[in-house]
């Protein structure tokens, strides 16, 4: 036995009632990114609830099916800093790219 009290090699169970309920969100907010296209939105409005959407679902995806809700967070951290930190450096390379767009428009048209 470990100091929980539970003998030791048996996982910690989680009752089924929570992974239908994950499901299920997971179908509404599939649903609702399908009425994006359904309702025929556009632009940035389309793109942003799209990739809302998206990220929700793979939270819920990761937290859940993939056991990350239980874990340490030193692991949590390991595991989800890394793309974070990409994604702000790709935010920073997109502001660059802009800015040198821009600055070969004045001075070498």
């Amino acid at each position: 036995m470990n100091p929980s009290g539970t003998p030791s090699g048996t996982g910690q169970q989680h009752p089924i009632s929570l992974y239908l309920k994950i499901w299920g969100l997971l179908f509404v907010l599939s649903t609702m990114s399908y009425l994006v296209d359904y309702f025929h939105f556009h632009g940035l409005l389309r793109w942003s609830l799209i990739v809302i959407f998206m990220l929700l679902k793979a939270g819920l995806i990761v937290s859940v099916f993939m056991h990350m809700a239980w874990e340490r967070l030193s692991l949590v951290y390991a595991i989800l800093v890394p793309p974070l930190a990409l994604l702000v450096l790709v935010g920073l390379m997109f502001a660059e790219a802009g800015h040198t767009f821009l600055t070969r428009h004045l001075f070498f048209n």
